[in-house]
């Protein structure tokens, strides 16, 4: 899990696990896999790091290269992370 704000600053706590896509728009929108979306405070690269840090806290790893490419998506298509 990890904690985002809204955008009016309150505190909501997400299951990273299913966070399908983050963009930004430019207010930063997470959708869920199950189609909800909401937007956050924190930028697009921020959340990437929550997820990345989470999935090395719960022992889920990343496939090797996975952060890297999260990157470079993130530095190049400022529009969705999938």
């Amino acid at each position: 899990m990890i904690t985002l704000h809204k955008l009016n600053g309150d505190a909501v706590v997400v299951n990273a696990e299913l966070i399908e896509t983050i963009e930004a728009t430019p207010d930063t929108l997470v959708t869920l896999i199950d189609r909800r979306r909401f937007m956050v405070g924190e930028a697009v690269d921020d959340v990437v790091r929550l997820v990345v840090e989470y999935r090395r806290a719960v022992g889920g790893g990343m496939a090797p290269g996975t952060a890297a490419t999260i990157r470079n998506l993130s530095s190049t298509s400022p529009r969705a992370i999938a």
